[in-house]
């Protein structure tokens, strides 16, 4: 298509030609195979035959791909039944017996339980850095390093990654470089513009937007994915139709939500850093984040999943906070339209039973000043005693 915007791309990318019956929404491809009327043109005209079963492609499944690729300014994408399908299968099509693969130490803890006690079963070792720092994959590098993991941000405590250095440093040792982008999405990062090889995606999170599809997404070069789609083959781990369109739905309106979701996001980490009884914010978008400079040179905009901790406090008195709140539900998962809210505590209590105590919060669509007074009316019990 012609150089439009991407919010118009979105809306209109794969769509060129009408939809039966002159739907603007695009049908559901709702069949598991493809058939041919006779075995002739089966078997003389196979191009004729674009799709043929629905665990190896689909119409609707594929309309998805394309206007992911589109957003992440990559050659293909290709979506799965969920973000960790996507995440698994390219660990286990990119690595082999023997193999060592270099992860951020913060990424998302199901990555790490696969790479740290599932590969190794099958001969692939990892090395955990903090990845704060270009030194810190280069201290871990060995000579069967075939694979680097990045989430930047990662999860929890938000550190970022310097993209495109890692990148550089990665290539010319043949090294495949691999970061999850489903906290920024493609409006706020492209890391494959950054050189990153391939770039995965919850899509259950802020692509989706509903919290009603678990989906994931790998995406970069033809050359990785054609490989990839014939480990997603296998697994049985592709997107089934009514979820690819659920994902079209929710892409509709990414570029409304987003700006959104990041002005929300930013309003509530701020009031948050203004309190006394909060120790410390973890938004990369605060100008007191340590690599808030980073932040705003390789990404365009920010996420609405923050964390805080407190000083140490008793369990109770995080209890008794979470207690007053009504607007916040406590669950996994992120990216919809409702805000949420989960706490751990990150030390061993001291003899009187006190921890430092970490809250992931995440903004959806609501008034982040309703938001605010829903989080003040309690905050006063995590004041350390």
């Amino acid at each position: 298509m012609e150089p439009y915007s991407t919010e118009t791309l979105l809306q209109h990318l794969g769509e060129e030609e009408p939809f039966p019956y002159g739907a603007v929404a695009p049908p559901i491809v709702q069949t598991s195979l493809f058939h041919t009327r006779s075995l002739r043109e089966r078997y003389e005209t196979p191009e004729s035959m674009p799709y043929h079963y629905s665990r190896v492609s689909n119409p609707t499944l594929e309309l998805a791909e394309r206007k992911i690729a589109m957003l992440e300014h990559t050659e293909g994408a290709l979506c799965f039944s969920a973000g960790m399908g996507a995440i698994a299968s390219v660990l286990l099509t990119f690595t082999q017996a023997g193999d060592h693969v270099i992860c951020v130490d913060t990424a998302y803890p199901p990555t790490r339980e696969l790479l740290a006690n599932w590969l190794p079963r099958y001969g692939v070792e990892t090395t955990f850095v903090s990845g704060e720092t270009l030194e810190s994959f280069q201290e871990a590098l060995r000579p069967n390093t075939r694979l680097i993991y990045l989430e930047s941000p990662s999860s929890l405590v938000f550190r970022l990654q310097d993209l495109q250095a890692v990148a550089e440093w990665a290539r010319p040792k043949g090294i495949l470089t691999v970061c999850d982008n489903s906290w920024a999405t493609p409006l706020f990062q492209n890391p494959h513009a950054l050189g990153i090889d391939l770039v995965v995606h919850s899509a259950s999170k802020y692509l989706a937007g509903h919290s009603d599809l678990v989906a994931g997404v790998a995406a970069g070069r033809r050359e990785l994915l054609t490989p990839l789609q014939k480990t997603r083959e296998l697994l049985g781990t592709t997107l089934e139709p009514f979820g690819a369109w659920l994902l079209i739905r929710g892409l509709r309106t990414l570029s409304v939500r987003m700006p959104r979701h990041q002005a929300s996001g930013l309003r509530v980490a701020q009031w948050l850093a203004e309190q006394p009884m909060i120790a410390k914010v973890h938004h990369p978008g605060l100008p007191q984040h340590p690599q808030h400079a980073l932040a705003r040179n390789q990404m365009r905009g920010y996420g609405s999943l923050f964390s805080f901790e407190t000083y140490p406090i008793h369990k109770e008195q995080a209890f008794a906070f979470t207690d007053t709140l009504k607007l916040f539900r406590f669950g996994p998962s992120w990216g919809g339209y409702e805000s949420l809210l989960l706490g751990w505590n990150i030390d061993q209590p001291d003899e009187s039973g006190r921890a430092r105590w970490l809250f992931r919060v995440y903004i959806g669509l609501e008034d982040p000043e309703d938001l605010i007074r829903d989080l003040a009316q309690g905050i006063g019990h995590l004041e350390a005693e």
